[in-house]
């Protein structure tokens, strides 16, 4: 009987683990969508609620040392509840062939234009909370808010095959349903 309670825990656990996207391609949690639609990464996993003690964690590969772009949605109009407002923890391996010498993120509302002061995205505004900010690779971050909004990782590396985390704090009161994360692995010039 014990064993068979072990094989029912077991299979429980996994159930609780991200298993895949959505019909729609989508990977849900806590009350956002987070997709790789638009191509040059691709994500394993998807779990989390957005607090700080449960960050939303994407688990991802990327295959080249260029940007990619994770498209969030809100998840219908849920996202007002939390104030539009949640941690993200990007775990990323890096599949490019290149080491990474420095990690960029920029949050756009429009894609493919840099976000403004004004468009409600952030990662803390004028004064980003440094407990909110982490990587366990590299050992300095810089955040311009203006006239983007970018967080730099640099001080550190990441070899091919190897992952790094980058934990943060996004603010969304944007009036849209839809943004953009656009991600940019740095590799050293020869």
């Amino acid at each position: 009987m014990t064993r068979h309670l072990r094989i029912l825990a077991a299979l429980l656990s996994l159930s609780l683990i991200s298993a895949g996207p959505a019909d729609d391609g989508r990977w849900y949690a806590g009350e956002y969508s987070f997709s790789d639609e638009l191509g040059g990464f691709r994500i394993l996993s998807v779990t989390g609620s957005g607090t700080k003690s449960d960050p939303i964690e994407i688990d991802e590969e990327l295959d080249a040392a260029a940007p990619v772009t994770l498209v969030i949605r809100t998840a219908a109009q849920l996202h007002r509840s939390t104030g539009g407002a949640f941690h993200l923890r990007v775990v990323a391996v890096n599949k490019s062939g290149l080491a990474w010498i420095a990690f960029e993120f920029e949050l756009q509302e429009i894609s493919g234009k840099p976000s403004d002061f004004n468009d409600g995205l952030s990662f803390g505004q004028t004064n980003p909370n440094p407990d909110f900010i982490s990587s366990d690779r590299f050992a300095r971050f810089e955040s311009h808010f203006e006239s983007f909004d970018r967080l730099r990782f640099e001080n550190g590396h990441t070899d091919p095959q190897d992952k790094t985390e980058f934990g943060f704090f996004i603010t969304d009161v944007t009036p849209v349903p839809e943004f953009y994360l656009v991600q940019d692995p740095r590799v050293p010039f020869s």
